[in-house]
């Protein structure tokens, strides 16, 4: 896994710096992650490589945005993300690797036009977002993709970007979610050995990308205002969702 190309080794850095980002709030960056590592490793291998990188950028982003955690929300969507989580690894095994991934974008795009709705149609239901059966399926939801291809970014971030919460909020949240989450997914991928010695040592080799990352996008979070924020994660969604169901 080490005897990578120089033009490998520079997508796997930009990857790296990707996950990092992420983390920062950038969530719809997280997507250029799955679609690079899946390149040079295959999409279901790719889940395990990927795994123990997020888990270290969700330690960093939870040190350096422990200030900003909403525990309501994360307290709101865990416990269905958790049983995701379970029905994903189930599904690992069912869906093939062509599949999957076409499914996950299909998702993904239904929810983004969903929030667009929202967004033009703002008072259309409006307390939708805040109902448990919405927090219930997106968590489900979340959980489904993030085991199978470490993609639940976009969808958390529709839920947040849904109940309004701040930006750097939404930072803290969605950090303190996913180390949970992700740290929940380590015994599933090791047990469909995902996980190995090759693996982590790429991911210690990369980790200064991802640390260089979250810190960079911590200082542009920091200075982009929020309603282009919430733009700008939007479109990233919708884009890298297309780009997953295979329509460019």
């Amino acid at each position: 896994m080490l005897h990578l190309t120089p033009l490998q080794w520079t997508l796997a850095i930009i990857a790296a710096f990707g996950v990092g980002l992420s983390k920062s709030g950038l969530a719809g960056i997280g997507l250029l992650h799955v679609l690079i590592f899946a390149h040079l490793f295959g999409a279901r291998p790719s889940t395990g490589v990927v795994l123990p990188m997020l888990i270290c950028a969700d330690l960093l982003a939870v040190y350096t945005f422990r200030h900003h955690s909403r525990w309501d929300f994360v307290r709101r969507l865990l416990p269905a993300t958790a049983v995701g989580v379970v029905i994903g690894a189930w599904l690992i095994y069912e869906i093939g690797d062509a599949n999957y991934q076409p499914l996950i974008g299909a998702i993904i795009l239904a929810l983004s036009s969903f929030q667009l709705l929202r967004l033009f149609k703002p008072t259309l239901l409006e307390n939708l977002p805040h109902s448990t059966w919405f927090a219930t399926s997106i968590g489900l939801l979340a959980g489904i993709t993030t085991m199978l291809a470490n993609a639940a970014g976009p969808i958390a971030t529709l839920y947040l970007l849904a109940v309004s919460i701040p930006k750097l909020q939404f930072a803290g949240t969605s950090a303190c979610l996913f180390l949970i989450i992700n740290c929940f997914k380590v015994p599933f991928s090791v047990s469909l050995d995902l996980i190995h010695l090759d693996t982590l040592t790429l991911n210690a080799v990369l980790f200064p990308a991802i640390a260089l990352g979250l810190f960079s996008g911590r200082w542009i979070v920091q200075r982009i205002p929020q309603r282009t924020f919430d733009t700008v994660l939007l479109a990233l969604t919708f884009l890298a969702a297309l780009h997953l169901t295979g329509l460019f």
